[in-house]
């Protein structure tokens, strides 16, 4: 009779009947193991295929023989590729695969038998049971594939179009943009790897880049270029008043010469505009900035000696300056609204003396100087001048404070501008040339300005001494005058002065050719300076050269012409106090050198004693 088991033994004995039970379930499973590893020694375990081919039990040779018999897919099957309506079909060996049957056979072998014991055993198990398609082994000569792909590259990719807006005479004519596309052939090459691996026929996609045009349609730009050349486009000055100039037209071939077409960015986006090309534009505008800019001008004024009031003789004129960028904006701005008029963008400049002021306001209440200069024996071509250059400074004014250039106001001395050729000092000579008598009134301003006591800036003297600039009312030389001469030879040469007075300055220019003078005026407010001077007269006098004789083809034999005159020369030094209040304001001195001129004469060719003659006709200071 057995043996009672006591309660408190019956867990132990529990737990000893599993322990048993799994090391024998274990024992069964490694029988098991070992006995299926033996009977599929060197064979290929059940449920193993390559590409759906099932291997299951075939050595490693027979299998390689019945892939290479079964798998005819690298020459027989068909790999497509599509772009659109055109088609390419090739098989996987003209792509560069190759089925390689053993290497295959041997990856198939290898299922089940690596990754150790129970790995191993899990692929075992589960090619038996649910079957395991190893990939077949290929070789993918990715160059082969690369060189079929570029041949349909040549065939898809496009290179990408611009839309086209051009004009032919005053027509517009638009053509669209076109999309760049560029076949990919490395992201081409992944998919057609991929499906090659598979063993099955297919469509490999082509991975086609387009580029977007940056202009694709200007279908609405050519509608808007037909409309700006529908008609000629105006420009006007805003503001006009009578003897202003403008307008201005552009015809339309003119526009049509200038369109363009430019792509702007535009919050980021690009977009087509048309408009007139800037460049060209600027050229044009250019051109009409010299006629349109002008600077503001004061009014012109003359003293009424018997009201003691000025009165405007001349307005004065608003300046204007054109903005050529702002207008090139405002141009092309009206186009592209469909309008075909503009005003031009002008800033104004008012002048600081309107034609309204008074003499109160500016402080011109009284005559302060006034000298005069004679010009007895000049040419009637020197007279001219001295009245066209005068006339450039009557009525002007000069501001408080200002530092005053006759040359700026002088201007171009042309024979456009009313001057004559006269006699003028150039080179060392005394020539024949435009504007020959203007230093009389440079002469004339200068001896103004010295007695009135205002401080002079620049002045230069002639290279010699001239008779005209000594003469006195008699008509005869007075040496006191040596020295006080001044020339202009603008921009080389300029006299200035300041008007170093809180009142605004009037200046007045009188003319009497019959009686040959030159009046200056300055109308102001007196301060209550007054002038004293000396002259040292000329001094270290050097007798003029030897005249000079010269051959002019222009003359006749035996004709002789004297076409500079002699002068001494000699140096002057002249001082000037100025004094206000019994006090001396200031002192200065100008200093004059003046070099000695030789008489020249010119004969005609074959004159055979040119001295003799100088002497029979009492010229070129010959004595007898």
């Amino acid at each position: 009779m057995s043996a009672l088991i006591s309660g408190r033994d019956f867990p132990k004995q529990i737990i000893a009947a599993l322990s048993g039970g799994f090391a024998l379930f274990i024992f069964i499973v490694l029988v098991w193991a070992v006995g299926y590893q033996l009977s599929y020694a060197g064979r290929i375990f059940p449920g193993v295929s390559v590409a759906g081919v099932d291997l299951s039990g075939l050595s490693r040779s027979e299998a390689a023989l019945k892939l290479s018999q079964t798998l005819s897919y690298p020459n027989t099957g068909k790999v497509l590729f599509r772009d659109g309506d055109k088609v390419w079909v090739a098989s996987p060996v003209e792509l560069g695969m190759v089925f390689d049957p053993t290497a295959s056979a041997n990856a198939a072998y290898d299922h089940g038998r690596k990754g150790g014991f129970f790995a191993a055993l899990s692929g075992q198990v589960s090619a038996r049971g649910l079957g395991a398609d190893v990939a077949p082994v290929v070789i993918f000569d990715q160059r082969v594939a690369y060189a079929y792909l570029q041949n349909i590259a040549t065939q898809v990719d496009q290179p990408v179009a611009e839309a086209v807006l051009r004009v032919e005479g005053t027509n517009v004519v638009s053509e669209p943009g076109r999309l760049g596309r560029s076949l990919n052939l490395d992201a081409t090459l992944i998919y057609l790897g991929a499906q090659l691996q598979s063993f099955r026929d297919g469509e490999v996609p082509l991975v086609i880049q387009e580029t977007a045009p940056r202009m694709l349609d200007v279908t609405a730009q050519a509608e808007q270029a037909r409309i700006m050349l529908s008609q000629s486009f105006t420009m006007y000055l805003p503001n006009t008043a009578a003897g202003d100039p403008g307008p201005w037209t552009f015809d339309v071939p003119v526009l049509a010469n200038m369109l363009v077409a430019t792509v702007v960015d535009s919050g980021g986006a690009q977009q087509v505009q048309v408009g007139l090309d800037e460049k060209e534009l600027r050229k044009s505008l250019g051109d009409l900035k010299v006629i349109v800019d002008r600077l503001p001008r004061d009014a012109r004024f003359e003293f009424n000696d018997s009201t003691g009031q000025i009165e405007a003789i001349s307005p004065s004129t608003v300046g204007r300056v054109m903005d050529v960028e702002a207008s090139i904006d405002a141009i092309n701005s009206a186009l592209q609204r469909g309008e075909h008029s503009v005003n031009l963008i002008v800033a104004e400049g008012q002048p600081a003396v309107s034609d309204q002021a008074t003499g109160a306001e500016l402080g011109i209440v009284q005559l302060i100087a006034t000298q005069t200069t004679y010009f007895y024996g000049s040419s009637e071509a020197r007279i001219q001048n001295i009245v066209t250059a005068a006339s450039q400074y009557h009525g002007l004014l000069v501001a408080p404070g200002e530092t005053f250039s006759m040359g700026s106001v002088l201007g171009d001395v042309s024979l456009e501008n009313g001057y004559a050729e006269a006699l003028i000092i150039y080179g060392g000579r005394t020539i024949k040339g435009v504007g020959g008598g203007v230093c009389q009134v440079s002469t004339t301003l200068f001896r103004t300005v010295f007695f009135a006591g205002f401080p002079v800036i620049e002045r230069y003297s002639h290279a010699y001494r001239v008779s005209y600039y000594e003469m006195n009312e008699r008509a005869q030389v007075d040496t006191q005058f040596a020295g006080m001469d001044a020339t202009v030879y603008f921009p080389l040469v300029d006299f200035k002065f300041q008007n170093d007075t809180p009142y605004w300055l009037l200046m007045e220019t009188y003319v009497n050719v019959g009686a040959r003078t030159l009046i200056w005026k300055l109308y102001s407010t007196s301060d209550n300076r007054s002038v004293t001077w000396e002259t040292t007269g000329p001094q270290n006098v050097v007798p003029p050269p030897e005249t000079v004789f010269e051959e002019n083809s222009d003359l006749k034999p035996n004709e002789i012409k004297q076409v500079d005159y002699a002068a001494e020369g000699a140096d002057v030094t002249v001082t000037r106090t100025v004094w206000r209040g019994g006090l001396v304001y200031f002192t200065d001195q100008f200093q004059t050198h003046y070099e000695p001129w030789a008489a020249v004469c010119q004969y005609g060719p074959e004159t055979e004693d040119p001295l003799r003659l100088a002497r029979k006709n009492k010229v070129c200071n010959v004595s007898s």
